[in-house]
């Protein structure tokens, strides 16, 4: 245990397996008040604290702390130890992950303290994060656009935390970006160029079609190739594990409609592709808990097609395909088909703030930058 100097704040490792739910309920006890929070789903989080199951543990590991003062849990942070981030990319940095804490410098410094110590054994060099667990999951804190609830699979958290991150030395690492498109504000004209673009690169044998979920598997597996070699040069990136990307297609292909998922190939191979899903937050907002409840369950079943918004998840082009608007293809049948549903708009995130080629095809569709999400880092 690891105790601050007046002795108020306790520190306690979760361990076991009602640790761990508390661990994970206390996002829902601090939030429980807020508007815009929306709990992720009980199943899932449970999911991922569960160190025989979840793909991460294969390579990587992790320390849950929680704070308390008295016996009311205050706080709760993840140290965790990510090697084939620095495998990959050279470096000697630790994360940390699921960093909420009540409105109190001193918490957060406490239980900054304790996941610093356990990463020291580590000898790394700094800290980046929220990565909950790696950098191909949710990350970063919300930093602008606090007045709507995010969308499925982003982060959440109270303004009061920028303050205190920074107080405790952390400093920006990289900007992710979040752009809203909305389907009546979308210029005709780029949707038209797109539309004509398509027509020339058919010319070259490329050809834009839509995810077969009768043979999701097979397509399942040319996007993992595509994103293993689009990606690899963004910051950040790490190639998935087999198993990593399995688990991450299972979940999607709960979630995926066949008409916002989209593979280009040339000469019948695939070059870039597109994923976008609808913004179940709109209706797992009032899950208590998170709980997928009898009712819960078939309330999301059958209203996931009936959201009014959808979350452009994914998009990847290999870069010998760059620049000969693929990507405005995408947005374009992703807005069509918006349009068509009665479907206000979607979500384009998270976009790095140093990915040109991105934010640009976001913007020729009108796109909003309307939220920021930061991660940090902080020298140990």
């Amino acid at each position: 245990m690891y105790k601050n100097r007046n002795m108020r704040i306790v520190i306690k490792e979760a361990k076991d397996n009602s640790d761990i739910k508390q661990f994970i309920q206390f996002q829902h006890e601090l939030y429980r008040s807020d508007k815009a929070y929306v709990p992720e789903l009980y199943i899932s989080q449970k999911e991922m604290f569960n160190t025989q199951k979840y793909p991460f543990y294969k390579y990587g590991q992790a320390k849950h702390f929680m704070a308390f003062d008295e016996n009311k849990m205050i706080g709760r942070i993840s140290a965790i130890s990510n090697p084939r981030y620095n495998q990959f990319h050279n470096s000697n940095v630790g994360f940390f992950g699921f960093f909420d804490f009540i409105d109190s410098f001193e918490v957060a410094q406490t239980l900054l303290d304790a996941a610093n110590d356990w990463l020291r054994k580590f000898d790394y060099d700094r800290i980046i994060g929220p990565t909950n667990f790696t950098t191909n999951e949710s990350a970063g804190y919300l930093v602008e656009g606090f007045k709507s609830s995010p969308f499925i699979m982003m982060t959440y958290n109270f303004p009061y935390y920028l303050p205190i991150i920074q107080k405790l030395g952390f400093v920006k690492e990289m900007d992710l970006y979040a752009y809203m498109i909305y389907t009546d504000k979308v210029s005709e004209k780029s949707i038209r160029i797109a539309s004509m673009v398509e027509e020339r690169l058919a010319t070259q044998d490329i050809t834009v079609r839509k995810i077969r979920m009768k043979e999701f598997d097979k397509d399942a597996a040319k996007i993992k190739s595509v994103y293993n070699s689009a990606w690899e040069n963004n910051w950040g990136f790490v190639p998935f594990t087999d198993k990593e990307f399995h688990h991450l297609a299972g979940g999607l292909k709960m979630m995926l409609d066949e008409d916002f998922g989209y593979i280009a190939e040339h000469a019948g191979k695939p070059v870039a592709f597109s994923i976008s899903l609808p913004n179940i937050n709109e209706i797992t907002k009032s899950f208590k808990n998170g709980k997928l409840l009898p009712f819960n369950l078939l309330s999301l079943l059958f209203r996931k097609k009936k959201t009014k918004f959808v979350r452009i998840v994914a998009m990847g082009v290999q870069e010998e395909f760059r620049k000969k608007g693929i990507e405005a293809i995408f947005f374009a049948k992703n807005i069509l088909e918006a349009k068509k549903r009665g479907i206000l708009g979607g979500e384009a995130s998270w976009v790095l703030e140093n990915n040109a080629m991105m934010k640009k095809a976001a913007e020729n569709l009108n796109g909003e930058l309307y939220k920021t999400y930061r991660l940090y880092s902080y020298n140990l």
